[in-house]
């Protein structure tokens, strides 16, 4: 993307030439909706307009595709697990695109970026895509234009797509209301694994996959296995008509690859029946869910660039540091300016 704003021609042009398989029309189509610039955000819009009936919730290819959410903490393994279960679907004839989401800064707001570098064997298939991009503040470890980039991707081709979370230890909440599946990365040999997880985010995962359960670490992957299955068995399932599982996989040697895309279709196929659809009513409800999230944020933008509440802000936020008064008295305060403002 040029340094001057592409208008809504442009928009739509480089929307057909993303469709047309161009991959650099890809990268270029995911950083313009990524932007955070507001001079950007007209000609993302006009983009997404033109993606939509390409990759939106009623095109057919759409609702073919498979979204996949995967997450864990630190150190458990989601880049090689994520290459080798690429690899798998891309020789079984799909295409695959990731979206890796990584940790950003808190001073710079840069991001360490590493995910491309660690799935080189991916990244030279001419039919995967991988995108990282920086976390920054959003909740969930999912970048806010991530839902976007994956429409973008859809409606390219990509069948598939695999979106990669910070990890366990913000709210991933974010991540299980924009895919199908939620998959929960675990790794043997830290302890006390179930404590290490906690109950609100097991009770999202559709599939638990232990990592790791190879040499020395079979052993206690099979026993970490069992233990993951049990307390499973006492959350509520995440889905009528699906209860979570637990895989096994060396993701360096390759096992258990297969058998985790085989359960993605039997929950595929467990939701999706002669009566229901139950993917495209998640993604219904999904879709209604993220228009709330852009209107909070939204908000949140607006009243930043108040000039008004620009002007008293400061004020307000040295009396609730120093005690003189409340968050909630102080927001009350600036809510009544921005609504007096808009003539309410």
């Amino acid at each position: 993307m040029t340094d001057a704003t592409p208008n809504s021609a442009e928009a739509a042009a480089l929307a057909e030439a993303r469709r047309a398989g161009d991959r650099r029309a890809l990268a270029r189509a995911i950083t313009l909706v990524e932007s955070a610039r507001p001079d950007h955000r007209a000609a993302a819009e006009a983009l997404l307009e033109a993606v939509l009936p390409h990759g939106g919730p009623q095109n057919a290819q759409n609702a073919r595709s498979m979204r996949l959410g995967i997450s864990g903490p630190p150190g458990v393994g989601k880049s090689t697990f994520i290459e080798a279960l690429g690899l798998h679907l891309i020789a079984a004839g799909h295409k695959v695109a990731v979206l890796a989401v990584d940790p950003s800064s808190k001073r710079s707001g840069g991001s360490i970026l590493g995910d491309k570098t660690r799935m080189e064997g991916l990244g030279r298939e001419a039919t995967a895509f991988i995108r990282p991009s920086p976390a920054g503040e959003t909740l969930g470890g999912v970048a806010r234009r991530t839902r976007e980039a994956m429409l973008v991707c859809e409606a390219a081709g990509f069948d598939v797509v695999l979106i990669e979370t910070v990890g366990v230890g913000q709210s991933e909440t974010a991540v299980a209301e924009m895919v199908d599946m939620f998959l929960l990365l675990v790794a043997p040999g830290g302890g006390d694994e179930l404590q290490g997880i906690k109950r609100g985010i097991a009770e999202l995962a559709d599939l638990v996959v232990v990592t790791k359960s190879d040499g020395g670490l079979a052993e206690d992957a099979g026993r970490i296995a069992a233990d993951y299955q049990a307390a499973l068995h006492l959350l509520r399932p995440s889905h009528p008509g699906w209860r979570a599982e637990v895989a096994r996989v060396s993701s360096i040697e390759g096992r258990g690859i297969a058998e985790v895309w085989a359960i993605a279709e039997r929950f595929r196929a467990a939701l999706v029946t002669e009566e229901s659809d139950g993917i495209a009513a998640q993604r219904a409800e999904q879709a209604k869910t993220w228009l709330w999230r852009e209107l909070r944020e939204g908000l949140v933008e607006a009243l930043r660039a108040d000039p008004e509440i620009r002007r008293r802000l400061p004020d307000l936020e040295k009396a609730v540091a120093t005690g003189r008064t409340t968050p909630a008295a102080a927001a009350r305060e600036l809510l009544a300016v921005f609504r007096s403002e808009k003539g309410d």
